[in-house]
Order: structure tokens, then C-alpha cells, then sequence
């Protein structure tokens, strides 16, 4: 324990600099989620249509541990510490005076729930009535952190309540029935299924540049929840962000960092304020766009986007971990002398995400800078 009490600090500040300690998921007991009104699964195909929950199949969620722990070997390799959850029986029904939901989810991708900055870990709000209780996977570590480390802040938003009220009312079956344009007027206005009742954000809609955060309102994220974080953090800046996407959930596909100076641009997702882009040109960063994934189509019951292609997890500001198979992006990164690491990890896609989402900072080398000197304007 004096050994652990030595090493455990928390700082993390970007998603960039030198990587030395991390939260690695697992995929025990994940389960795919009872319906609620904020998610639906609908997967014929491997069993499992509109209405029926049960867990992952096993074959499948050994697949994915084999590769998380092969990743968890990898960055060990590497010279960094790896922590990992404490899974609970997801099969379990939760429930608050409010609610009760016949399912939970998982503990597969904790950058979902984790915002590491600076010193502080805060717990995001989550939004799914499934992953309202997640947070007891992490908080074995968070506490021995908080012993550890005297400096460590340890924090949570407050828990939505989650009510209907919450939500729009038949938003899925809603937008099934709307026309090309009307669905057009909503991705234009961002007017996504959470109300503003209360705040709500998961913390992968959130990334990192020092000063600055970028947080997107999405299907997770509401304005309520970026005006929380804008109070949350009055020394840092927030910016709203929204691209022209369906339905978007997570930023780490969208946005993505390499190293100052250097970030990647989702090809597809166009901003809807040019402010963004004006803002890294201002100040004199270079914008690469990503290629498109070497899949033709999502592995089977995966609810993440077909760009975890992007969702790479930087080691240091030369140095990225990227899915082995995915030979167009890493060539992308070689050409702008940043070095890929190969890591065999689709088989872990359908249980939460990629690289990215299957990791939580805890800590990284580095201080507090402001790469983004000048802003823009209103942004």
C-alpha cells in the first residue's frame, strides 16, 4: 500500500500528454439494455428485437475481455499503470423513487462516465436509466485514489432524477415517421430527445485542450449540462459544439487531438458554427480530416458509430494507440510523424466503443496550458 501511495496522483489536463496511469474497462455481464426512454436496442438479427434485453452472448464477451486485457498488457508494456473496474451484476434490476429499470449495462467504456481535469475525476450525469448506477463500478479505485492522493478532487455532478420529464415523449417513434427535411430541421437545431429539465451530460461528450473544453450537445448532452460544466469550471472556457450528424452520441470520433498544433476532424460531421474551425486556425493549428474506416458496415450489435477507425488513444504527443486493422488512419498519422500502435479491438466495439472509450485518465505528464490564446467571438 506505501508503494501505491507514492505513485497514484491525478492530473490529466489534455489528451495528449505522456500517459502514466489509466482506467482500462471490462466487459463481464454486459448487458444488452431493457428498453427505456432514452435507449432502445433493436437486434433482430442476433436475437434480440425491439423489446428484449438479456446479456451479451458469452463467446462474445470473452472475445472482448481477451482484447481488453491484451490492450491493458500493451500499455503495461509501455511504462503505464492500468487500473481496472469492479463489474457488478448488470442482469440486475435498479431503481429510484422515481423509476425502476429492469436492466443495467456495463462497465466497458468509462471515458463515458469520467472527466479527468486536472486533478479532479468528476462522475458525469449519465442520461440512461441503465447506466445511472454505473458509477459504483469505479468507485473502488476513486476511493483509494482519494487515500492516495491528497490532491486529488474528487467529484460528482448531480444525479438526474430521470423522470419522463426528462425526456421527449416517443422521440424514436417520432422521428421514424418524419420526412427528409423535417428531420433535417431538427439535426440543424440540435433538438435532440433529453428537454432541459435537467442538467444531463456523459463525459465523452467532453475533450480536453487545456483552457479549453469542446462539449457537444447531443443525445446524452443537453444545454443544461454544458451550462452546469460552465459553472463547474469558471477558469476554463466551454464551448458548445454541434455538427451536422443523426442522432449524435460521444465526441471522441468527431473531434480528435493529436498533439498541439495537430488535430483530426471527422470528414462527415460538419460543424454547425464555423466558429470552430476558425478558432484552431487562429491559432494556428493544422486540421487533417480522418479516412474512412476499412469496414464496410458495424460488427454485429454495436450501437457505436462505423468511425471507431478515429477513436485512437494518444500515449504521448508522438505516439498513438490505434485498431490494428485500420491501415488507412495509421498511415495518416505516420505521414504527420506520429507513431500508431497497433491493437486488435473490434471485438470490443460492440460492447461500448473503442480505444478511447474503453479508458479513463488518471494520470498524464504536463501542466496547465492554454494552447488557444485566441478566441473567437461569442464561441
Amino acid at each position: 500500500m506505501a508503494e501505491t501511495a507514492q505513485r497514484t496522483k491525478v492530473q490529466s489536463w489534455n489528451e495528449w500528454d505522456p500517459l502514466k496511469h489509466i482506467i482500462v474497462g471490462r466487459a463481464d455481464t454486459t448487458m444488452v439494455q431493457a428498453p427505456e426512454p432514452a435507449v432502445q436496442r433493436n437486434w433482430p438479427e442476433q436475437g434480440f428485437p425491439l423489446g428484449k434485453y438479456g446479456p451479451y452472448p458469452e463467446e462474445m464477451t470473452a472475445k472482448a475481455n481477451e482484447q481488453l486485457d491484451n490492450f491493458a498488457k500493451i500499455l503495461e508494456s509501455r511504462g503505464v499503470r492500468v487500473d481496472r473496474p469492479t463489474p457488478l451484476d448488470y442482469s440486475q434490476a435498479v431503481q429510484t423513487p422515481d423509476w425502476k429499470q429492469e436492466t443495467m449495462f456495463g462497465c466497458m467504456p468509462p471515458r463515458d462516465l469520467l472527466l479527468t481535469v486536472g486533478h479532479e475525476i468528476l462522475e458525469a450525469t449519465m442520461s440512461f436509466r441503465s447506466r445511472w448506477f454505473e458509477y459504483l463500478s469505479y468507485r473502488p479505485l476513486l476511493e483509494q485514489y482519494f487515500k492516495d492522493d491528497p490532491g486529488f478532487l474528487y467529484s460528482a455532478a448531480p444525479k438526474p432524477r430521470l423522470t419522463e420529464g426528462t425526456y421527449k415523449k416517443d422521440f424514436y417513434k417520432k422521428w421514424e415517421t418524419l420526412a427528409d427535411d423535417e428531420k433535417n430541421k431538427i439535426i440543424e437545431s440540435s433538438d435532440w430527445i433529453l428537454t432541459e429539465r435537467e442538467p444531463c451530460f456523459d463525459a465523452a461528450d467532453i475533450v480536453r485542450f487545456g483552457k479549453d473544453l469542446f462539449v457537444q450537445k447531443s443525445m446524452v448532452t443537453n444545454d443544461a449540462g454544458i451550462d452546469w460544466l460552465r459553472r463547474h469550471y469558471p477558469d476554463l472556457r466551454v464551448h458548445k459544439v454541434r455538427y451536422k450528424e443523426t442522432m449524435p452520441w460521444h465526441m471522441d470520433t468527431t473531434l480528435v487531438p493529436l498533439r498541439p498544433g495537430l488535430v483530426m476532424f471527422n470528414p462527415v460531421r460538419t460543424p454547425l458554427e464555423k466558429a470552430q474551425q476558425e478558432l484552431f486556425e487562429k491559432n494556428g493549428w493544422e486540421i487533417i480530416l480522418g479516412p474512412k474506416s476499412v469496414l464496410s458496415k458495424k460488427r454485429p450489435m454495436t450501437f457505436c458509430s462505423i468511425w471507431l477507425n478515429l477513436n485512437i488513444l494518444s500515449l504521448d504527443p508522438k505516439t498513438v494507440f490505434v485498431e490494428a486493422s485500420e491501415e488507412p488512419v495509421m498511415e495518416l498519422f505516420a505521414k504527420h510523424g506520429v507513431e500508431p500502435i497497433p491493437v486488435p479491438f473490434y471485438e470490443v466495439s460492440p460492447f461500448g466503443g473503442g480505444l478511447h472509450c474503453s479508458t479513463a485518465d488518471v494520470y498524464r505528464e504536463g501542466k496547465f496550458e492554454d494552447y488557444l490564446p485566441k478566441q473567437v467571438d461569442g464561441f
